[in-house]
């Protein structure tokens, strides 16, 4: 091995070493900043290195360094000028969107590479594979792949990266369009049975191409794999709303990883491939937490079979009853007075982006004697993990952020639970109402707390179009308005007493 190679190979190790430990400091929001940047390091590296030192195939795939460093100093300047000017009520929309350049990169990777297999002048037919349809199997850079006996194998890579990354693709823009309010649910009679079935289809394709069961033109059956894998990504995420939808963008996620280390594996690039697996797994680990969380299956997630706005199902027949508000006076005498305090952030803080006078709220109480705590949902807001991120960017301290499991043996000794633009993670029907959609989700109990404050807009159901029943029990007064201006003047409030 020359120098040359050691040092690519040496920088794509480094690259790798630094994904996996970014990945872990991402667990916690005191390193999840340095974990980022070391993560980001790591892949410039890795970037770098490829450009300047790989040298197979180098006058055909890396020959123009102009195009090259056009696309990165265009992609650096839009990512850094969206990423700076996106609010924190964006944040899942530009999660998704970004997500979803990620698998229209796997998968203008695999067009690119089929076409290298099909036209490239140097022609290898392979009996017993593919029926006679002749292939290069030379001009991808996978050792040992251009033996006859691999050629199954390179194409199966190649349309695996391409139905996975078009799929992530598609789904992800119809999630940013319904997280960006551009579209509404749409679930098509039979939703279940046209998406299975695409599924098969999908699959039949794969087999048959990978196999070689048809003489028909490989190509042909290439782009119809193609057409069909952005249609189910379409109407795999259409009809998924309400509080489902940060199971989506995770699942979604473990995609675009997939896809991506389909892409390593084509390339022989361990740190692609790193990459990539460690974006899938993590994806897939996090999918299948929501999914608890929600009381959902993977399977149901799959084949777009749960969420929506769906009717019925409203608070056993508790809906429609009457409520009671409460002043701001009467607030801010509640809470000062009170032993301890639970805060619900919901979608409406990120709204309203009251999280810094939130904890503005929070440090007024502690100073007053207030124990103060941060009750977090698993699928609180539209993305895993949005009320954390929401929270810590006012500076919020990470050991008042308890989880559902940690919080809710709690709520019985609070005084008074404070819920700021929540509504389905708090909603009663989940344990009470077999007619409801999200009957059986686990949710914050905070029906059990001396006293609940809602504050809300307006008495309009949630995110998921489902009535709340909390709203209409004796504990729970409402107080009305916008989420920043209602917590300033409480803050106001409390200083004053």
């Amino acid at each position: 091995m020359d120098l040359q190679n050691f040092i690519l190979l040496l920088s794509y190790l480094i690259g790798s070493i630094t994904f996996i430990v970014g990945l872990k400091m991402l667990s916690h929001p005191d390193t999840a900043r340095k974990g980022n940047l070391i993560a980001a390091a790591g892949m410039s590296i890795a970037i770098f290195a490829t450009i300047f030192l790989y040298t197979f195939g180098a006058e055909e795939h890396l020959g123009n360094k102009l195009w090259i460093f056009g696309g990165l100093l265009i992609g650096t300047v839009v990512g850094t000028m969206m990423a700076k000017k996106v609010q924190m009520t964006a944040m899942p929309q530009m999660v998704s969107l970004f997500n979803g350049m990620g698998g229209a990169c796997a998968a203008i990777i695999s067009i690119v590479e089929f076409k290298h297999l099909q036209h490239a002048p140097k022609m290898l037919s392979i009996e017993n594979l593919t029926n006679g349809i002749q292939f290069n199997l030379d001009q991808l850079p996978i050792e040992g792949f251009g033996q006859p006996e691999h050629a199954g194998l390179k194409l199966l890579t190649i349309l695996l990266g391409l139905v996975i990354g078009t799929v992530s693709f598609s789904g992800s823009i119809i999630a940013f369009g319904k997280l960006n309010g551009n579209l509404k649910d749409r679930v098509l009679p039979a939703q279940q049975v046209i998406n299975i079935g695409l599924l098969l289809v999908i699959v039949a394709l794969l087999v048959i191409m990978v196999g070689g069961f048809t003489s028909l033109n490989p190509q042909y059956l290439f782009w119809a794999l193609f057409a069909i894998s952005v249609l189910y990504g379409v109407l795999f995420v259409m009809p998924i709303g309400g509080a489902d939808m940060p199971v989506v963008i995770s699942l979604l996620n473990s995609f675009t990883g997939v896809a991506a280390a389909c892409g390593g594996f084509l390339y022989d690039n361990p740190v692609m491939l790193t990459g990539g697996i460690l974006v899938g797994s993590a994806g897939t680990i996090l999918t299948i937490l929501m999914c608890k969380a929600m009381n959902r299956s993977l399977t149901n997630v799959i084949v777009g079979a749960f969420g929506g706005n769906a009717a019925g199902g409203g608070a056993s027949g508790e809906s429609g009853g009457s409520y009671k508000e409460i002043s701001m006076s009467d607030t801010a005498v509640l809470m000062a007075y009170s032993k301890k305090v639970v805060i619900v952030p919901g979608y409406g803080l990120a709204v309203a982006q009251a999280q810094h006078t939130c904890h503005e709220l929070e440090k007024v109480l502690d100073e007053k004697g207030v124990e103060v705590a941060y009750a977090i949902h698993p699928v609180a807001g539209r993305m895993p993990g949005h009320m954390n991120v929401l929270l810590a960017e006012a500076d919020v301290s990470y050991d008042k952020l308890k989880e559902m499991e940690e919080i809710n043996p709690e709520f019985a000794q609070t005084d008074v639970v404070l819920i700021l633009g929540a509504n389905d993670v708090v909603n009663p029907a989940a344990k009470n109402d077999p007619s409801s959609p999200i009957y059986g989700m686990p949710i914050l109990e905070v029906e059990h707390a001396q006293h609940v404050i809602v504050n809300k807009r307006s008495m309009k159901p949630g995110y998921a179009g489902i009535e709340n029943a909390l709203f209409f029990q004796p504990k729970t007064s409402m107080l009305f308005g916008d989420a920043k201006k209602v917590l300033q003047d409480l803050v106001s409030e409390l200083k004053n007493l």
